[in-house]
């Protein structure tokens, strides 16, 4: 399970790295910088993150669309040439499976990206949905790749990749992709987005090529590597879900407040997986509600208890850290309705003590995706 390239030490710097254990595979959790420097180079400068334990597909086929929006939130057939959305697998208790992204590219397959650590479940719903359709006489095929991925995120991403490319980099904008030769890499697949908030790309990557390709993204100064604790606090600024911690399958797009997710011919014809439990929830009011946090002293962490006024518990919160950019701490969590508003005061309990907080709006920090203006 373990990637050589990465795991074995190849890259520069990465023998200063920190590995860890992540869902089966060995990760860079920081590497000679400290979590807090790279961080702020990738809000300042730009950042490699290697990302190559997502799981990427690709569905061929005339009904890939119809394959894919059976198990999916998103409206897929309403997506441009080389468009992506983020995009939920459900269940049909109305729960989250997975977030992914899916890519209508215009090669004739749709390119997904899902989380590693749903790797098996995901891959486990794909195969057995894809044998249904088989079996109904559908067209359609499912390829798992065995590619590298490289996240290179940070405001001076675009001069940076721009150098090592013949492509209009000001042509993609957020959420599109496009087949590329990258500093002489070919057959890279170069999609705008990441997961930090920043202006990126996401560039899958030949795995006997991805070592190469770092070094030569490296070799320019603004560029360094960066670890999965500077991502995580990264993503938290951003307001940005991680699975397994602040969705799961018994939570629902509505209570997670991603009902943007939903394509609106997908809601008017309820034909995704829960649409029944869904859509209902959607005109009612949930029980409780994905907020965001801030508070200052002791950090806050996940099942850290939210406290109303009173003292008595209203929630948890599902992720917390210190953020470099605001000097406080920031969080993410659920509380009962009736506290979501932005602006409500509450308490999170930290170590037996209440300490204040307030329902904040997210992201904390201001993102700056590209979107060709």
């Amino acid at each position: 399970d373990f990637y050589k390239p990465f795991s074995h030490g190849l890259f520069k710097g990465l023998r200063l790295g920190k590995m860890v254990g992540f869902a089966g595979w060995s990760m860079p959790v920081q590497y000679k910088d400290s979590h807090i420097a790279s961080h702020m180079h990738t809000r300042e400068h730009c950042s490699i993150f290697d990302v190559s334990h997502m799981l990427q597909s690709k569905v061929h086929g005339k009904d890939r669309i119809k394959f894919m929006e059976s198990m999916v939130v998103a409206d897929i057939a309403e997506l441009q040439d080389n468009q992506g959305t983020l995009t939920l697998f459900t269940n049909e208790k109305g729960g989250i499976i997975d977030d992914l992204i899916v890519t209508k590219t215009d090669q004739n397959y749709l390119y997904v990206v899902s989380n590693a650590g749903c790797a098996d479940k995901d891959s486990a719903l794909m195969k057995s949905r894809l044998a249904e359709f088989k079996a109904a006489g559908a067209d359609v095929d499912l390829e798992f790749l065995d590619q590298a991925l490289i996240a290179v995120q940070g405001p001076s991403m675009a001069r940076v990749l721009q150098s090592g490319m013949k492509e209009d980099l000001s042509k993609l904008t957020f959420m599109t992709s496009a087949l590329a030769t990258v500093f002489g890499v070919p057959d890279c697949r170069v999609t705008r987005c990441g997961y930090t908030g920043e202006d990126g790309v996401e560039i899958s990557v030949p795995l006997s090529r991805v070592v190469e390709l770092t070094e030569k993204l490296l070799a320019n100064s603004e560029v360094r590597l960066a670890g999965l604790g500077a991502r995580d606090s990264l993503r938290l600024e951003a307001g940005l879900c991680l699975y397994g911690n602040d969705i799961d399958d018994t939570t629902t797009p509505v209570e997670a407040t991603l009902v943007w997710t939903i394509g609106k011919r997908r809601r008017q014809a309820r034909d995704f997986p829960g649409a029944d439990v869904i859509v209902p929830l959607i005109k009612a009011k949930t029980a409780r509600k994905r907020v965001g946090l801030v508070s200052t002293g002791p950090p806050v962490r996940p099942h850290t208890p939210i406290l109303g006024p009173d003292g008595k518990v209203i929630g948890e919160v599902t992720s917390g850290c210190p953020s470099p950019c605001m000097k406080k701490n920031v969080a993410m969590g659920y509380v009962e309705a009736a506290f979501a508003k932005n602006g409500t005061a509450v308490q999170v309990e930290v170590r037996k003590k209440a300490v204040p907080a307030v329902i904040s709006k997210m992201p904390f920090v201001p993102t700056n995706y590209y979107s060709g203006n």
